[in-house]
């Protein structure tokens, strides 16, 4: 072996979404406006992971408007049905789920005043970025004028919806049961570079392929398993939050070392749709699953490389050259008894 080394790791993953041991729900508001334009409101809470580019593209593709005609309104917690929590990888499932559940309910009300208007059924009748027509006719309209005849009507083309996730509860006794409503399934690879000199690792490369049921924004898919992987990358060699006594002793950056963009690797994904039967979008999350393998594939990629097994993150140059020394040592102990046999 010599300086350098390079390896392959892979790490297989699962993660649940919607728990169901206790119960999970979100709940929206929809609402299709004068000038065909839509407004959702929900108590959604953005952070940074593109829950509200989801929300518009779930109400526009439902409502059959454009999604830069889509609005989400207040989402102050006071003012707002109950979408619960930021966290567990549930936004898109839990509270896209309510918005598209909110969504057909006022397309319900729409469509049942324009089938009148047109004399045709409502099962007919189709809408896109911001035209509805009648399939098999010659009958069309813009949305705008659609919701101007259903006012006109005397109905306000507004709908709620709820998702929540079927509780099952666990058995008191043994604790089986079923604890999430989905799962999300993941697999990644990692290729590295070990400097035996140095112990410095470097990821040349990593391929994710995520099952994630159906993409509704495939790009931003894409971007959350590339921020995972960045994350989980640094989680596998770089940042090392110490404590002392109940304490934390890392006081800064200085320290506390981040991945920069000189760090990240080539990443390349593959995205599996497995469509979720039990959701009426048939999407699943990608948020938190997208980390899991990482630091895995990362470690049996060292592993692969030199041949020792870091055991606690960070896998800093210290740890790594502290396990190849001992793995000389152990090769040397080892040595004499070879050659008396």
């Amino acid at each position: 072996m010599g300086r350098l080394a390079r390896g392959r790791g892979v790490a297989a993953s699962w993660y649940g979404i919607a728990r169901t041991a206790t119960i999970d729900r979100a709940g929206a508001w929809a609402e299709l406006d004068d000038g065909g334009t839509a407004k959702i409101v929900t108590g959604v809470t953005e952070i940074g992971e593109g829950i509200l580019t989801v929300l518009a593209q779930i109400a526009a593709e439902e409502l059959g408007v454009r999604p830069e005609d889509v609005t989400i309104g207040d989402n102050d917690t006071a003012r707002s049905p109950e979408a619960a929590h930021a966290g567990a990888t549930r936004q898109t499932y839990m509270i896209g789920n309510s918005v598209a559940i909110a969504c057909r309910d006022a397309r319900v009300k729409l469509d049942g005043e324009i089938a009148s208007h047109w004399g045709v059924e409502a099962s007919s009748l189709k809408a896109f970025n911001g035209e509805i027509w009648a399939e098999g006719t010659n009958k069309r309209m813009p949305m705008e004028e659609a919701v101007a005849i259903c006012k006109r009507r005397g109905v306000v083309p507004v709908g709620s919806g709820s998702f929540t996730a079927h509780g099952t509860g666990l058995d008191p006794v043994d604790g089986s049961g079923a604890p999430w409503q989905a799962y999300v399934f993941g697999c990644q690879v990692a290729e590295v570079e070990v400097d035996t000199l140095t112990g410095e690792v470097q990821v040349l490369g990593m391929w994710a392929v995520h099952d994630v049921g159906r993409a509704i924004n495939p790009r931003g898919v894409e971007g959350q398993i590339e921020g995972g992987i960045v994350q989980g990358l640094g989680q596998a060699l770089m940042e090392d939050y110490q404590l002392k006594e109940g304490h934390t002793s890392t006081h800064g950056f200085a320290k506390y070392i981040l991945p920069t963009a000189l760090d990240i690797p080539q990443i390349n994904t593959r995205l599996v749709e497995d469509p979720d039967p039990r959701s009426p979008l048939g999407a699943k999350g990608i948020g938190e699953p997208a980390l899991v393998p990482t630091a895995p594939a990362i470690m049996n990629a060292i592993y692969d490389a030199v041949g020792v097994r870091i055991t606690s993150l960070p896998a800093t140059p210290e740890k790594v050259l502290a396990a190849l020394a001992a793995k000389t040592a152990a090769e040397r102990a080892a040595e004499p008894a070879l050659a008396a046999e």
